[in-house]
């Protein structure tokens, strides 16, 4: 497998080693100690899958408290997926990252505790998979505005389809400091 940094300390793309032929193809979607070894956490406590169609965009998503570290792809379809540092006291706070996630490249996204994912689905749909460090928690639930000028994220679609609650969601700037995730180096 090949880890590969991102802009976002600590925010990482995994493209595993794939083995194929005229068959199809295999490969490791999670192994404790090989990822344990890249920093990623040994113990996810939830799976979730969703669908989606094109041009629906889920997030900008977190939980504070009971924070969620996300390790997230894509089997069935191609999204544009994001990260945005939310830490408050983070040099990086503010900042985003995105990748491709597709079921053709079978890359990896990990997004961890602190930081608000969501997706942008390109494809006609797209099946989605997270691997969490934490349960979900329906009180500790929040979103930040996907649109939020002062984040910048240079999104691919401009008229998504949202949820109502990503349809109000704050912009970062209004979120109340103690609805947001604290940094430690």
């Amino acid at each position: 497998m090949k880890v590969v940094e991102t802009r976002l300390p600590g925010c990482i793309i995994i493209e595993p080693a794939v083995f194929g032929d005229d068959r199809g193809f295999f490969f490791e979607t999670w192994n404790a100690e090989r990822y344990g070894k890249h920093g990623l956490p040994t113990c996810f406590v939830q799976s979730n899958v969703s669908l989606s169609s094109r041009g629906v965009l889920r997030g900008l998503h977190y939980q504070w408290p009971n924070p969620q570290g996300k390790l997230v792809s894509v089997l069935e379809g191609e999204v544009y997926d994001v990260a945005v540092d939310i830490r408050r006291g983070s040099p990086h706070f503010g900042r985003w990252t995105a990748v491709i996630l597709s079921a053709e490249n079978k890359r990896q996204f990990w997004i961890p505790e602190g930081f608000a994912h969501g997706f942008a689905v390109l494809s006609e749909r797209a099946l989605f998979s997270y691997l969490c460090t934490a349960p979900y928690d329906k009180a500790a639930d929040a979103a930040v505005c996907w649109n939020d000028a002062a984040i910048g994220v240079d999104w691919p679609i401009s008229t998504p389809l949202l949820s109502g609650k990503d349809a109000v969601a704050p912009l970062l700037a209004d979120v109340s400091p103690e609805r947001l995730p604290i940094f430690s180096a």
